[in-house]
């Protein structure tokens, strides 16, 4: 026993061997060889010298063994670089009777992905014995049997395929009967029982026979049945069928019950010799689906069928009479293929998530199967159109899903894909399976500002550190690429220290004012700011930042004229025939502030004679508001107040000395206190006052000639000048030079002409002199305010 199994194993050995060698060199995939039921672990091949790769190779790109149904049959050792087996196969559990028997199977490697297509061929041994149906088979036969009759038996079963299939049927030695061994359609072998010599009731009314069954092992199996003969006495007609091959296909969904075919059967004989009834043996299978009304002949399903475990039944129908003769017919059901069986969807690989910015990336990797045949078994798959992905065919039953074309994260950061699997068949089945593949995000936007440029207001004499407001950049990446830096750009403007006036929170955008502004100084500056993500590489953009100081009330009013010196206090001389509404003098005052903190209005605080005089409100105009009578006193002292419209407001104040004479003959003496004793110095003092009287007369006679010159002078050169002249070089005594002073941006020059008739205090009008300036920085014009800083120059 011992002896036969190791000279059995060494034979397996060597078809294997044998098989290995025989792969054709140029096949399209890799096949293996490996006897059934070899022990799991055993090696089956080097895939790095069959596949033609480094060593280590296999092991460094993940290399991974994928059966069509998920079943690991083999094992790719990594630290060995060997296919091993991974159990132990058995042939007729994975393919029945089919053969060649083939697992087809696929070496996948990923980084970079790649495929093998190869097949494992499980190679059949003899482990298996002929079986009989049944253990014994009972024949009756009449003794007027002519030799020669043929008795079909039943045939053996053997799981093995090929030459380890039953090849030969032997019966034990007798002197009646041999047996015969027949081929069947399908290839299979059955034996028929020849009668040798007529058998004699009388002599012998019974025999048992020894049938056995051969297969083609090395050694071969056997199986035996013992066939008991009844010999019967005088019936000498056996029934017949009409047909010796019935034939029928049953599609597999047909319910039990369903009415197959009916078979007939006649007998010559009459009586209880010619009654016939029916029945089954069946060669393959005990529990064949199928059962016969014994009287009718009618064949019915029993159970149902299926076409994905049995395609066709081989059936034996027997007739037999009422004294024991058979007649028999064969049935061959077909079973037709209905589509019962939905595609099925094998997923192999799956690479999620994937980066955004390369194109033409290998999703998934996944397979179809489907248990139904020929137009049943042929599917189509389809994704939605609306996705950025198509599905490729790699290898047989292999298909690939591949990005087409470079995918955006921020459009869309996850796809839900499903794959739609149709067959062929009638009516179509589908199956939908869904895959999830999400987007990696890559650093492919830069910030954007919420606005191209940001304008904020800062009220001037701020505190330190006081927030002016924020700016707010968004990234539509995720993680580290859409985390923003804010920064300070370096300015164009080198006469502009950004550093000492602004900072900024480079985790937020807020802007700071570092020190206090000043709107007399800095009425507005602009500036870039940055934000930066933090990607590889770095994405940025810039926004442009404009800050307008606003004005606060922090500036009276400054009076140009009259100038209050203390040492040298302004008289205004008030003719005493001035009539109501006389113009005495005009108060002249601006403001460095600008707007409304600019506006100025003049009020008469205080008089000597409150009556007497009125102050116009916004031009600073004084002017006489009654006729002067002799009561009224000779001097006055006036108090106004400058006052501008800021909150609070701001003011100061003007004293005016108003001096009443008679004519502008009068010299300009101030009045001295006469005391009430002091009369004998009336005379003295009568004389003085009539030769400061001539004096004064011959002076404005003088100033009156060369007042007309220099008019004739001016308007001959008004076309040039635009207005009075205005005299070169440094100004004449009688000017002051008020430039830069006030609130207006240019230096202007005021002429004031008088009256013949008006004092020396009196303006006739006051016309503004405006000389040619460059013009203002293009950048600085457009900011400016309206109201302009003017210098007055005033006679």
């Amino acid at each position: 026993m011992l002896h036969t199994k190791a000279w059995c194993n060494a034979r397996q050995v060597m078809i294997l061997i044998a098989l290995m060698l025989s792969w054709e060199v140029g096949s399209e995939s890799i096949q293996y060889a490996m006897l059934e039921e070899t022990e799991s672990g055993t090696f089956v091949a080097n895939l790095t010298k069959d596949l033609g790769l480094r060593v280590g190779e296999l092991a460094a790109r993940g290399a991974r063994v994928v059966f069509k149904g998920n079943r690991q049959y083999l094992q790719f050792d990594p630290q060995t670089q060997d296919l091993v087996l991974n159990e132990k196969l058995d042939r007729e559990e994975l393919c029945g009777s089919a053969e060649p028997c083939m697992l087809p199977f696929q070496v996948l490697l990923n980084n970079p992905l790649q495929f093998y297509q190869a097949a494992l061929r499980v190679i059949d041994i003899n482990d298996h014995a002929p079986e009989f149906p049944a253990r014994e088979v009972l024949l009756k036969i009449s003794e007027i049997t002519a030799p020669g009759k043929i008795l079909p038996l039943k045939m053996a079963q053997d799981l093995d395929t090929g030459s380890h299939s039953i090849q030969s049927y032997t019966v034990s030695d007798n002197r009646h009967f041999h047996v015969l061994t027949r081929n069947r359609s399908d290839g299979k072998k059955f034996p028929e029982l020849v009668l040798d010599k007529a058998l004699d009731h009388e002599e012998q009314a019974q025999l048992r026979l020894t049938l056995t069954a051969l297969d083609g092992g090395s050694p071969p199996r056997s199986g035996t049945t013992e066939i008991q003969i009844l010999v019967l006495d005088i019936n000498d007609n056996t029934p017949e069928f009409s047909q010796e091959l019935y034939e029928v296909q049953v599609p597999e969904n047909n319910p039990v019950g369903t009415l197959l075919i009916t078979v007939s059967a006649s007998d010559l004989d009459t009586g209880t010799f010619g009654e016939v009834s029916y029945a089954l043996f069946q060669d393959d299978d005990i529990n064949e689906p199928f059962v016969i009304d014994t009287k009718t002949g009618e064949i019915r399903l029993r159970s149902t069928l299926d076409f994905e475990a049995f395609q066709s039944y081989h059936v034996g129908v027997e007739a037999i009479d009422g004294g024991g003769l058979t007649g028999k017919c064969s049935l061959v059901v077909q079973v037709l293929d209905v589509n019962d069986n939905a595609p099925e969807v094998i997923l192999s690989s799956l690479n999620s998530p994937i980066p955004e910015n390369l194109p033409d990336i290998t999703v998934a990797v996944f397979s179809f199967s489907d248990a139904d045949s020929e137009n049943n078994q042929e599917v189509t798959c389809s994704i939605d159109d609306n996705l950025p992905f198509l599905l490729r065919p790699s290898t047989e039953n292999f298909y690939t899903l591949e990005t087409d074309g470079a995918l955006d994260r921020e459009s869309r950061a996850e796809y839900n894909i499903t794959i739609t699997v149709n067959d062929l068949g009638t009516p179509r089945l589908t199956t939908q399976h869904t895959i999830t593949v999400q987007v990696s995000d890559v650093n492919d936007n830069a910030p954007a500002f919420t606005q191209t440029s940001y304008t904020l207001f800062v009220q001037e004499n701020n505190s330190p550190a006081l927030h002016i407001g924020t700016i707010s950049a968004t990234d539509s990446d995720s993680g580290s690429n859409a985390h923003i830096t804010y920064s300070l750009l370096p300015t164009r403007d080198p006469q502009l220290a950004l550093s000492s006036l602004i900072s900024i929170n480079a985790d937020n955008g807020q802007l700071f004012a570092l020190r206090a502004l000043d709107y007399e100084a800095l009425q507005t500056f602009e500036f870039r700011v940055g934000a930066t993500d933090q990607g590889s590489p770095a994405l940025s953009s810039q926004a442009l930042v404009r800050v307008l100081v606003l004005d606060a009330n922090d500036n009276a009013p400054f009076v140009l004229y009259p100038l209050q010196n203390a040492s040298a206090p302004c008289t205004e001389l008030l003719p005493r025939a001035a009539e109501p509404g006389y113009l005495v003098t005009k108060v002249v005052a601006v403001d460095r502030d600008s707007g409304q903190n600019a506006w100025l209005s003049f009020q008469l605080l205080k008089a000597t004679e409150p009556g007497l005089f009125t102050v116009w409100a916004h031009n600073g105009e004084v002017r006489t508001s009654r006729q002067l009578s002799e009561r009224d006193a000779p001097k006055h002292r006036l108090l106004l107040l400058v006052k501008d419209n800021g909150d609070p407001p701001r003011s100061a104040t003007v004293t005016l000395q108003v001096l009443v004479v008679d004519g502008f003959s009068q010299p300009y003496l101030p009045l001295p206190e006469v005391a009430p004793d002091s009369v004998q110095d009336d005379d003295v003092l009568t004389l003085y006052l009539v030769i400061a009287l001539a004096s004064v007369s011959s002076l404005f006679l003088l100033s009156v000639l060369l007042f007309v010159g220099m008019r004739l002078c001016r308007r001959a050169r008004a076309s040039s000048l635009g207005g009075c002249s205005v005299p070169e070089g440094p100004f004449p005594g009688h000017l002051v030079d008020v430039s830069g002073a006030g609130t207006l941006s240019q230096s202007y020059q005021y002429e004031v002409c008088l009256r013949e008739d008006s004092g020396t205090g009196e303006f006739k009008f006051l016309k503004a002199m405006n000389p040619q300036f460059p013009p203002l920085d293009s950048e600085r014009k457009t900011e400016e305010s309206p109201n302009l800083r003017n210098s007055f120059l005033f006679i």
